[in-house]
């Protein structure tokens, strides 16, 4: 990490977390990150926090989390003092959505397996023609 991080600019801020400038300022509009008063000359100034803060977001979009959810993370953490329950039941929901997404993934890697190895040498008789011209891709 960078030894000083206070009063650097959007472009530093994005080199040193490792979000691009375009998304931090969505993260802004958005409400992820707060938007830092202006310098006199008009400039962002980031800091600590703000590298902090894109750091957790980077975290919880690399498990998957979206949006809502990491600002409901975002909301748990600046009350250090609760239960950890809340945030424990929204990673077991997404976890029960990523076990859910995996099982069609694998359903999905099963059908594609069975039209690739048809082993047709043309496209009159290819499986992964004549599974896509059905209604229903079955």
């Amino acid at each position: 990490m960078v030894k000083s991080v206070d009063g650097i600019g959007i472009g530093r801020l994005a080199q040193v977390s490792g979000v691009k400038a375009e998304t931090i300022r969505y993260y802004e509009r958005i409400g992820l990150l707060p938007r830092p008063e202006p310098t006199a000359a008009g400039y962002r100034s980031y800091g600590r926090i703000a590298v902090e803060r894109l750091a957790f977001i980077r975290n919880g979009r690399a498990l998957g989390f979206g949006i809502d959810e990491i600002k409901a993370l975002l909301t748990l953490a600046a009350h250090p003092d609760q239960p950890c329950t809340d945030a424990r039941e929204l990673a077991r929901q997404h976890l029960v959505e990523v076990t859910r997404k995996m099982a069609e993934l694998d359903r999905l890697r099963e059908r594609l397996e069975q039209i690739v190895d048809c082993g047709c040498t043309s496209v009159a008789e290819c499986r992964v023609i004549a599974t896509l011209g059905r209604p229903n891709h079955e």
